[in-house]
């Protein structure tokens, strides 16, 4: 049709083309074609991208303890009205080797809550164990963690310690005057219950006291929208139902008041889930996940999942613990019965943040790590 253009061609023909409509459509707009909306972040295993994700982590309590148990009513609450992760396990027993497997993918050999600075030959009293574990451990991580993955990705991080002495601090414990004794039965903050403070490359960090901070900074960065990526969020042994042996103590902090010390460290989660929820970032169209989990169950389960190895003293399934993940934008009412512990949760938050290395023990689908998917919203 000499000089006729294809979208006049199409519309003299009697009817409209798909490529007539695009053409025309082109015309219509100047000459040239609308640009296709720009994709979305790319999920990786179906995990959507977050901008922040908050871990709260409590201590030694079973999941029947708390999910549904008189003492916890806003853990169950927040359980039921968004995600329960039903099977989710420690990895050892006690404490320290399930906060540096959150952050790290293994324990490292390390099954006893001696300080970060503790190795073989150490000479320091506080290293109670070298007098019985055959090989000892050094409890500073050579290897990379999450800090590191974080780092690199160019995406803050920081984690919260109640009672910390000062920001950066790697005292091994501390304590309040009028309660402190100088031992581990006084100390309201424990660096067995931090994770970063055993990573070689976090003790040797030039921005130490940006990221390991107090709770007062972590009033300060609410209030003032300023939110990590990452945070690790680790109340003192009062508010995160460890409790102390000392007399001293408040009756609701004695080791032996399992009751008082759920009922105290329920109110302290729930008010911190409260205060992140009321947060500019809360109400965005980004994604944010609070996740609240424990370190391990009682001393007496030795079950887990998911890259655990039974017959390693280190690494042999710390119990079936409470987990409950909170997403502004995911499911609600949701109970996951498939198995996941530490090791899931750290390879979650790898996906997360778009970070396909997975850590250690977190690279090992062949043995059950698989992301809890479902639960942020995939």
């Amino acid at each position: 049709m000499g000089g006729t253009d294809m979208g006049e061609e199409a519309k003299m023909s009697g009817k409209w083309t798909l490529a007539g409509l695009a053409v025309g459509l082109s015309l219509i707009l100047g000459g040239a074609a609308a640009a296709p909306a720009a994709p979305g972040p790319k999920r990786l295993e179906g995990v959507p991208r977050f901008a922040h994700i908050f871990v709260i982590l409590a201590e030694n309590k079973s999941y029947d303890e708390i999910i549904g148990g008189p003492n916890a009513p806003n853990i169950t609450r927040l359980a039921r009205a968004y995600g329960d992760a039903s099977r989710f396990y420690g990895e050892v027993h006690p404490s320290e080797a399930n906060y540096v497997a959150l952050l790290g993918g293994d324990t490292f050999g390390i099954h006893d809550d001696d300080p970060w600075y503790c190795k073989p030959g150490a000479s320091d009293p506080a290293c109670v164990s070298l007098a019985y574990e055959h090989p000892y451990p050094d409890h500073t991580v050579h290897a990379r963690g999450l800090s590191d993955q974080l780092n690199a990705a160019h995406l803050s991080w920081k984690g919260y310690y109640e009672d910390l002495p000062a920001p950066g601090s790697l005292a091994y414990i501390a304590s309040t005057p009028g309660l402190d004794d100088g031992t581990r039965a006084t100390a309201l903050y424990a660096a067995k219950h931090s994770g970063f403070t055993n990573f070689a490359s976090v003790q040797s960090d030039p921005k130490r006291a940006d990221h390991l901070v107090g709770f007062d900074a972590f009033e300060a960065d609410l209030k003032a929208d300023r939110l990590p990526a990452f945070a690790l969020i680790v109340p003192n042994q009062c508010n995160e139902m460890h409790g102390l042996p000392s007399a001293q103590a408040p009756v609701d902090c004695q080791s032996k008041n399992i009751a008082g010390l759920i009922r105290r460290g329920d109110a302290e989660i729930g008010r911190i889930v409260a205060q992140i929820q009321a947060t500019r970032a809360w109400r965005s169209s980004a994604n944010l996940a609070i996740v609240v989990t424990f370190d391990e169950g009682l001393p007496s389960e030795r079950t887990g999942c998911c890259g655990v190895t039974p017959d390693q003293p280190s690494n042999y399934g710390g119990g079936h613990i409470p987990t409950v993940v909170i997403t502004n934008h995911g499911p609600r009412g949701l109970t996951d019965p498939t198995p996941y512990n530490h090791y899931s949760l750290l390879r979650t938050i790898e996906d997360a943040f778009g970070i396909s290395e997975h850590l250690g023990h977190a690279a090992e689908t062949d043995k059950g790590v698989v992301p809890m998917v479902k639960l942020f919203g995939g």
